[in-house]
C-alpha cells in the first residue's frame, strides 16, 4: 500500500524497494512476488547498493516483531532495529518516518503458533478469526480502509560504528515520529472500514 501511495500520489511518484525478511524468500509464491515488485533480502549490502543507485528504500524497523503481533498489541511499536539507522548514518540518507492506520485490523491475529511457524520454516504461524479455519480463503484481508500518514525526512548526523546507546537515542526519534502518525491517524478515522 506504501507503494501504490508513492507511485500514484507522490510529488514526484516514486516506486520503492522492499527490503525483506530472510526467510520471505523460502515461501513459495512470495519469492515470485518479491522479484516481481523489485523487493531484495534486507541485507546491509542490498540495502546500501540500493541507495548508492539512489533508488527509494522502505525498511521496517520492527521487522517480524512487528508483523507477529496479536491483535490486543495493534499499534503498539515493538523494539525497532538499529540496522536501519546505521545504514542511513553511512549513507547519508534521511528517513522518512510513516503511519500505517489500518492494516493491523485486515488480519486480526488472536494467536500465534510459533512452534508450527518453526517448523513450516516462517517465524509465526498466526491464528486468526478466518484462518485456518477457512483454508486459503481466510488468508484474504478484510475489506478495511488504509490511512498512510508521511512524515518530514529526519537526518541524522553521526558515525554509522557509534556505540549502541548512541545509535539507540537516534532509532527512539524515529520510533516517536512514526508513533505520533500513528496517533494522527488513529484520530483522523471515523471507523476501520470507513
Amino acid at each position: 500500500m506504501i507503494g501504490c501511495a508513492m507511485l500514484l500520489e507522490g510529488e514526484p511518484p516514486r516506486i520503492i524497494r522492499g527490503m525483506g525478511e530472510y526467510w520471505l524468500p523460502t515461501v513459495p509464491w512470495v519469492n515470485l512476488f518479491m522479484t516481481r515488485t523489485g523487493s531484495v533480502v534486507g541485507t546491509p549490502k542490498n540495502c546500501t547498493d540500493l541507495l548508492d543507485m539512489g533508488e527509494a528504500v522502505i525498511a521496517f524497523p520492527e521487522g517480524v516483531r512487528g508483523m507477529n503481533k496479536l491483535y490486543a498489541q495493534r499499534y503498539q511499536l515493538q523494539r525497532f532495529g538499529m540496522g536501519f539507522m546505521r545504514l542511513a548514518l553511512e549513507t547519508g540518507t534521511p528517513i522518512v518516518p510513516v503511519g500505517i492506520v489500518g492494516s493491523e485490523e485486515q488480519q486480526p491475529a488472536f494467536a500465534n503458533l510459533g512452534r508450527i511457524g518453526k517448523l513450516l520454516g516462517m517465524p509465526a504461524f498466526p491464528i486468526t478469526s478466518t484462518f485456518p479455519w477457512l483454508g486459503p480463503i481466510g488468508l484474504l484481508p478484510l475489506p478495511v480502509k488504509y490511512r498512510i500518514h508521511f512524515g518530514e525526512p529526519l537526518s541524522f548526523e553521526g558515525d554509522s560504528t557509534d556505540e549502541d546507546s548512541v545509535i539507540e537515542e537516534k532509532v527512539d526519534s524515529v520510533k516517536a515520529a512514526i508513533s505520533a502518525l500513528l496517533e494522527q491517524g488513529r484520530r483522523e478515522r471515523r471507523g476501520v472500514f470507513r
